[in-house]
């Protein structure tokens, strides 16, 4: 049987997605065994021609991670659309906006004066920014156009299939090869990751204990025995999907949510925000006082995966409407 064809590509992201594709170890030696690798620029030299010279639907699967922060961004995602069969949204920047979607919190101008201008290590008394376009001795120079809000990738292309996590862990990663190579592929638009919250299947002792004041895990050696929020240590758990085999929470430290909503749940954030409120005792405005200095950057707390996810996705969204 012919070999597959795989395709790797990364956009608005740390690099963690694609180190996450080595951390398989040897068993990628099963996925080039299965598939021959037919681009993937950060490991070895591609060119924009060499994809554009590939014929349609070449490519059985591509692994798009990161989101849409530019335009160039968005024309690979659609040239790779074009190219490929089946997309899939690899990993949280790709699946919800990731942490690069916090930026929708802000815009473009603001960003550039901020980074180029503001920053104490920053010398730019011309108070210079990129450009679109300029002028340079070889004649004009285009760059691709930076967006003023993160997009997800399917805000620009269709998806196939959602594999989150930052980055997806090497089993979810070998399970959804398995399921590409033996053809046992879910539903199209299916999450390939557990189904329920991680709350859910946590194995923590859960006391339904009020909580009176929230830490910051340096604060406290929390019970490795008991449920974190319950001490007081902000987890994500009710309002993340589960599948990542509790990695942060067996380092007795909270969820920060990288596996985005479960099924059913359309705002992460909102969710989490209910969650602590209900474990909260909170009886009056000076009770609510005291614990709301001690949730540092609330919005970036419960949006750090998935504000261009949320209802809201962005601060020009909610002023516009």
């Amino acid at each position: 049987m012919a070999k597959l064809k795989f395709a790797f590509y990364w956009a608005a992201t740390c690099g963690g997605c694609e180190e996450a594709v080595v951390d398989i170890n040897e068993k990628i030696l099963d996925v080039v065994n299965l598939a021959d690798i037919v681009f993937w620029p950060v490991a070895l030299d591609f060119k924009y021609s060499h994809i554009k010279a590939m014929e349609d639907k070449s490519i059985d699967v591509c692994f798009f991670n990161g989101a849409i922060r530019n335009e160039e961004n968005e024309q690979m995602a659609c040239l790779l659309r074009q190219k490929t069969r089946v997309m899939v949204a690899f990993g949280a920047c790709a699946c919800f906006g990731g942490i690069p979607g916090l930026a929708n919190f802000t815009n473009a101008e603001a960003i550039f004066k901020r980074v180029y201008q503001e920053t104490p290590s920053t010398h730019n008394p011309e108070a210079v920014v990129p450009q679109e376009d300029f002028e340079t001795e070889e004649g004009r120079l285009n760059l691709p156009r930076f967006y003023d809000t993160v997009k997800r990738l399917r805000d620009v292309i269709e998806v196939e299939y959602f594999l989150p996590g930052c980055p997806p862990p090497a089993e979810l990663i070998l399970a959804a090869v398995t399921a590409i190579a033996e053809n046992k592929l879910p539903p199209v638009g299916a999450t390939i990751a557990g189904a329920k919250t991680l709350c859910d299947e946590c194995d923590r002792e859960k006391d339904k204990k009020v909580v009176t004041e929230f830490k910051r895990p340096y604060e406290i050696i929390p019970d490795t025995r008991k449920c974190l929020l319950e001490q007081g240590i902000i987890c994500a758990g009710p309002a993340t999907r589960a599948g990542c085999g509790q990695r942060c929470i067996n380092a007795n430290m909270g969820c920060r949510g990288c596996f985005g909503p479960p099924e059913g749940v359309i705002d992460q954030g909102a969710a989490l925000l209910s969650a602590l409120s209900s474990i909260c005792e909170i009886k009056d405005e000076s009770e609510l006082k005291k614990i709301k200095p001690l949730i540092l950057d609330p919005a970036g707390l419960v949006y750090r995966f998935s504000l261009p996810d949320s209802l809201l996705k962005s601060k020009r969204s909610v002023i516009s409407g």
